[in-house]
């Protein structure tokens, strides 16, 4: 994912990875069908999914999930071309749960000739409403990155499923109020090498939790301005009446500026309602 347009080598939306055995985030289940001209997601919610000090369902991953379905979807028009991630939002009705299973249907919005739109919409149990997210994409300008021969749309549900709390899994730590580091690992990658980006949307979370101790995000928006290649990568959060802004930057590749991101909290109480 992500990229401007000035970018040599973009990084892949979330349906251009490596595969399965090296993809961490293939750990969080997410399998997918196609369902008319749009295509279906579901996923069951673990303990090692909740956000640190609840039990509630990481908006990051809500991220992570809308990224491969409107990422996959995105390759039906781009294909054998990569679509790159531009920018990505999740916005949540309510908190988000702690078990069960959670739909997503992601629909084409627009499809032009520089940039596909789309959106999904998230349910939990019995087709409750529980967020909606959208996301903007371009074709790589690259020609030489290509999607895999064998690519298909249709994922099924992983095998390995994840055993540890997803930052943990990352190895994203808090370094302080406002401050996350996410490190480079070869199962985090997209086709190009570069940090897939719904690890971006975690390093980003975890800055702006870091400042709101047991609560959790109502909203995400990320928008990605270039790749992150070397890492570790640094979010930097600042926040102000539940409304953090956050950089994220590519620390070992001369501290580049790889994206900006928004988040908001649940106002106090509501994180833990049950």
């Amino acid at each position: 994912m992500t990229p401007s347009h000035r970018s040599r080598a973009p990084e892949p939306a979330a349906g251009a990875r490596r595969g399965p055995a090296r993809d961490m985030l293939a750990e969080l289940g997410l399998a997918t069908r196609r369902a008319g001209d749009g295509l279906h997601g579901t996923a069951s919610v673990t303990s090692a999914m909740h956000v640190p000090g609840t039990a509630r369902l990481r908006t990051s991953i809500l991220a992570a999930w809308a990224d491969t379905l409107t990422g996959l979807l995105a390759t039906q028009v781009t294909a054998p071309r990569v679509p790159v991630t531009l920018e990505l939002d999740v916005q949540l009705y309510r908190p988000a749960p702690a078990s069960g299973t959670v739909d997503g249907t992601a629909t084409a919005v627009k499809v032009g000739r520089s940039v596909f739109v789309a959106s999904v919409r998230f349910t939990t149990a019995g087709a409750e409403p529980l967020a909606v997210a959208h996301a903007s994409f371009m074709t790589a300008p690259d020609p030489g990155i290509t999607l895999p021969p064998a690519f298909d749309v249709e994922l099924p549900r992983g095998r390995k499923r994840l055993a540890r709390p997803f930052a943990e899994r990352a190895g994203c730590e808090r370094r302080g109020p406002g401050l996350a580091v996410l490190p480079r690992s070869e199962d985090g990658l997209n086709v190009s090498g570069t940090i897939n980006g719904g690890l971006i949307a975690l390093v980003a979370e975890e800055a702006a939790l870091s400042l709101s101790p047991g609560g959790a995000l109502c909203s995400l928006g990320l928008r990605y301005l270039q790749p992150a290649r070397t890492g570790p990568v640094v979010a930097a959060a600042e926040m102000r009446d539940g409304l953090a802004q956050v950089e994220v930057r590519d620390s070992g590749n001369g501290d580049r500026l790889t994206g900006i991101a928004t988040a908001r909290t649940f106002a106090e109480g509501r994180a833990g309602e049950r």
